[in-house]
């Protein structure tokens, strides 16, 4: 039977059509594609483009890993005004059953079947059999979830951890957060608007506007145009840990330190109340990519930097996953697993 698996990101979404073999157990690539998400009002009409572009047979059940909250099988994604629900793309796709899962659900259903060569490992720890595993990723926003043994299997549990405040750790990222508060004219900073792409871009513009050291020209260029312009085809992130890694500019280099160890810190935070000593797992784009700045050591210290709990937090694995397409692979395995 075909499988339509799909990643639907803020940013980006990965479509995938799978023909999956009659014992349920394995599937075969047919065709993927990628997409901008936000050239798209709605799911319906990539998926339409998507099949009938490339002349593809119609599948019998989709399964989607969403980028927010999923209940009831309907979602509001959190970074793209789409709407979605399981029932109205069954109609409007001609699709006989279709599932919708968090993105991070998503990436959890994938962690315990990458090989070694898919992860980077940051602390080798000791990993404790059936304790529960973390999984957190920064990418458009941030996303957490957790996996618990129950009748010797793993159950995955989504969550909106990166909607939990931003707590800063020292006077510049309390200026940080004072800066976000005014721009964004809320009380509460999610630790989601500094740990992710969005956040490294606040980061940057917060160290600019304070004058904390004076812009790389080109740079600067390329920032202020997507400023005036977001549709254009520019990755403001992507620009400034470039310019982080090639050292082109002292703006970007700090900023990189700065969300780095907000992301050790918040990886440090997940940990401290799951105690997941089957492991962390730290999947998104951002952190594969940026994989020599996260092992400079920023990361690690932050994370460890828990004061009396420090001790319980340096046993525990973590790992970087490498697979770029390890959400959508979760949502196949999910599909797979419902007894499709």
């Amino acid at each position: 039977m075909l499988l339509l698996s799909g990643d639907i990101g803020g940013t980006k979404t990965i479509l995938r059509l799978v023909n999956v073999a009659s014992d349920k157990e394995s599937f075969n690539t047919i065709k993927e594609a990628k997409f901008v998400s936000a050239k798209f009002t709605d799911l319906v009409p990539m998926v339409e483009l998507f099949l009938r572009g490339n002349k593809l047979e119609q599948p019998q059940t989709a399964c989607f890993g969403i980028a927010g909250p999923v209940v009831n099988n309907t979602s509001n994604l959190t970074n793209l005004n789409w709407q979605l629900t399981a029932s109205r793309l069954e109609q409007e796709l001609s699709i006989d059953k279709v599932y919708l899962i968090n993105d991070f659900a998503a990436n959890s259903y994938s962690v315990l079947d990458l090989e070694e060569s898919e992860l980077a490992t940051l602390q080798t720890g000791k990993t404790i059999k059936n304790a529960p595993i973390a999984v957190i990723g920064a990418g458009t926003g941030l996303g957490e979830s957790f996996l618990i043994t129950q009748d010797g299997k793993y159950h995955v549990f989504p969550s909106e951890g990166g909607h939990t405040d931003f707590a800063p750790r020292n006077e510049l990222e309390i200026q940080l957060l004072k800066y976000l508060q005014k721009k964004l004219n809320k009380t509460h900073i999610s630790v989601e608007r500094v740990v992710s792409g969005q956040g490294i871009v606040g980061i940057y513009q917060f160290l600019r506007d304070t004058n904390f050291a004076a812009e790389n020209q080109e740079i600067a260029n390329q920032i202020k145009s997507w400023e005036t312009n977001s549709e254009q085809n520019i990755d403001p992130a992507a620009i400034i840990a470039q310019g982080a890694k090639e050292k082109q500019d002292t703006l970007c280099e700090k900023t990189m330190i700065i969300f780095i160890e907000a992301y050790g810190a918040e990886t440090g935070n997940l940990a401290l109340k799951m105690l997941p000593y089957g492991g962390i797992y730290i999947a998104g784009g951002i952190a594969a990519k940026n994989l020599s700045l996260i092992k400079k050591g920023s990361f690690l210290k932050a994370y460890n930097d828990k004061g009396r709990m420090s001790n319980l937090l340096t046993e525990i694995p973590i790992h970087v996953v490498l697979n770029p397409e390890v959400g959508l692979l979760g949502s196949i395995l999910y599909a797979l697993k419902t007894n499709i």
